[in-house]
């Protein structure tokens, strides 16, 4: 195709939805996407990771491969978020053009999908990454316990501290928009170390190594519905928030010797 001519090329959607045991959830959210991005007139791939489910996820997911597209990534022991959310984003980056846009969402029907208008709209805007924030005016969380909301909100502080991203204050919401060409540089500069942690920590990794990218981020107000899920949440909060603090107090370490490091070899 000429050059004259791609900017008549749509924009592309790969959404990828990292699963492990969401038979319950994920029907509705299936028919919930195809739903907001068919209003839109927005062409899309689901690309569904499904990380050793011991239910009826996989059944669930072929069930809808003839009535919408999606392709489908078979893990036959689980490996953990980590893995599960990098092997997605790569399938994605790869089939990527140069106006396509990734959509990273949860698959337990949380994530509302009417957001990704919002959110491919900010993409096309100029915007390299968009981050569905609870964090932002307009932001709605339903069905979190209390406590957690309270957890997250000391952790965003503590990322903004110590990692301060201009345009972010949500570091650890899966719900994230990335520019296809954007994940291709990344998976070429950082090979499978794009995603090093394996845990819910992963989402604070993939943002501290794409800070060291000339990125631009922004941010969407996320409507988080808990209510809608059903069985009870895989994420052991005690694990995630030790995991979290020691990848951030690794980089934190790293960044001061590279630091110390600069300084020596500037005055030799």
């Amino acid at each position: 195709m000429s050059e004259s001519l791609t900017w008549r090329v749509p924009t592309w959607v790969f959404v990828v939805l990292p699963a492990y045991n969401e038979a319950e959830n994920l029907g509705p959210l299936l028919e919930e996407i195809d739903l907001a991005l068919s209003e839109e007139g927005l062409a899309y791939t689901v690309v569904l990771v499904d990380d050793g489910s011991a239910d009826d996820t996989l059944g669930v997911a072929r069930g809808y491969q003839g009535r919408l597209t999606i392709e489908i990534v078979e893990h036959e022991q689980n490996r953990g978020l980590g893995e599960t959310i990098r092997d997605g984003l790569r399938y994605a980056a790869a089939a990527c053009g140069p106006r396509d846009i990734v959509i990273a969402m949860d698959a337990d029907n949380t994530h509302t999908p009417g957001l990704i208008r919002s959110m491919v709209r900010l993409v096309r805007e100029g915007n390299d990454v968009v981050i569905a924030s609870r964090y932002q005016r307009g932001a709605y969380i339903r069905g979190v316990p209390f406590h957690r909301q309270l957890l997250s909100l000391g952790a965003s502080w503590i990322f903004r501290l110590t990692f301060p991203i201009r345009g972010v204050r949500d570091y650890t919401c899966g719900y994230r928009a990335y520019r296809g060409t954007l994940l291709q540089e990344a998976f070429q500069r950082f090979g499978d170390d794009f995603v090093e942690q394996s845990g819910f920590q992963c989402m604070v990794d993939i943002l501290l190594k794409l800070r060291e990218m000339d990125v631009i981020f922004a941010e969407a107000p996320l409507i988080l519905r808990y209510d809608k899920k059903a069985g009870a949440s895989k994420m052991k909060v005690f694990q995630t928030v030790v995991g979290t603090l020691r990848l951030l107090a690794k980089r934190r370490f790293a960044t001061r010797a590279d630091r110390r490091f600069a300084r020596t070899s500037k005055g030799r």
